[in-house]
């Protein structure tokens, strides 16, 4: 990898952690024998909305499972100046699912593939246990 993460802004950040917690998500679908696409998009929502990614922030706060250095990351997306407008959902959530989305980016392009694995799967495995629907605003 030529890009060096430690100089991109927060939203490059997010560009890479949306499609590789994507391929994460789809996999685990994939996984579970799913196979209509417009089932698969449906189902997919419950864990990479915007919505569902502020649910699984609030988590990792109460869980105390990030570290400073990975905070600082997520506050890099949440704080990055986006031309993009939240659709459905309003600017702190949608500013809140950059930075994860930021902090996923972080973990992929620090080769940091153990601590990616874990968050990832951690994540998938709150939307599974129906956790972040009691913090979806």
């Amino acid at each position: 990898m030529t890009a060096d993460y430690k100089q991109m802004n927060g939203i490059a950040l997010a560009y890479m952690g949306d499609a590789i917690y994507e391929v994460f998500v789809r996999e685990h679908l994939l996984d579970k024998g799913m196979v209509k696409p417009t089932h698969l998009h449906h189902t997919a929502t419950r864990y990479v909305s915007a919505k569902a990614h502020a649910a699984l922030y609030a988590l990792m706060e109460a869980d105390d499972i990030l570290s400073e250095e990975e905070q600082n990351y997520f506050r890099r997306g949440r704080n990055a100046k986006s031309h993009t407008g939240a659709k459905n959902t309003d600017v702190v959530t949608y500013r809140t699912s950059t930075g994860i989305e930021a902090l996923f980016g972080y973990l992929y392009l620090s080769r940091q593939e153990d601590r990616l694995n874990f968050l990832a799967n951690w994540c998938i495995e709150q939307v599974e246990a129906g956790r972040t629907l009691n913090n979806a605003k």
